[in-house]
């Protein structure tokens, strides 16, 4: 199970935070200031999807390296402290920042600061969970090369 469960969560959580990411700068460069409130509100309540495949993908990550801490599992696992400070200690403070920013309509200095920091910090995110990801296609693609093809 936690063989299915690892890559399913991975892909959501890397999906979640690539959405985020995505809307609000798509919603900031082009978009209105209320479409930009819409997005600002809305991306704390996708911490529903989000921190649950996180959990997910990690519980799973560290079950499946069986105490394993060399090669592409080691550098996998030694991103995983990064990813989650990140998102405890600025992607999820920023977020709710800038949420209760959005919906009292102050777009200050301050406001697009935080935003910015947000950006940098998803973009880093996104970045270290795809070469998780990679890494992990990486060690699955023996796996794959060595099941029987059909006729």
């Amino acid at each position: 199970m936690p063989r299915l469960i690892h890559p399913l969560a991975g892909v959501v959580a890397l999906l979640t935070i690539a959405t985020f990411w995505l809307s609000t700068v798509i919603s900031e460069l082009f978009l209105t200031r209320d479409v930009v409130i819409a997005v600002k509100t809305t991306i704390p309540w996708g911490f529903l999807l989000l921190v649950p495949a996180l959990a997910a993908t990690g519980g799973s990550g560290v079950f499946l390296s069986q105490g394993q801490r060399t090669g592409l599992v080691g550098k996998k696992l030694r991103r995983m402290p990064f990813i989650a400070a990140n998102g405890i200690l600025i992607l999820i403070p920023s977020a709710l920042f800038l949420a209760a920013r959005a919906r009292s309509g102050l777009f200050d200095a301050s406001f697009y600061g935080v935003q910015a920091l947000e950006l940098l910090a998803g973009a880093t995110n996104i970045t270290l969970l795809g070469l998780n990801f990679r890494d992990g296609l990486k060690l699955t693609q023996w796996r794959r090369k060595s099941r029987p093809k059909p006729a």
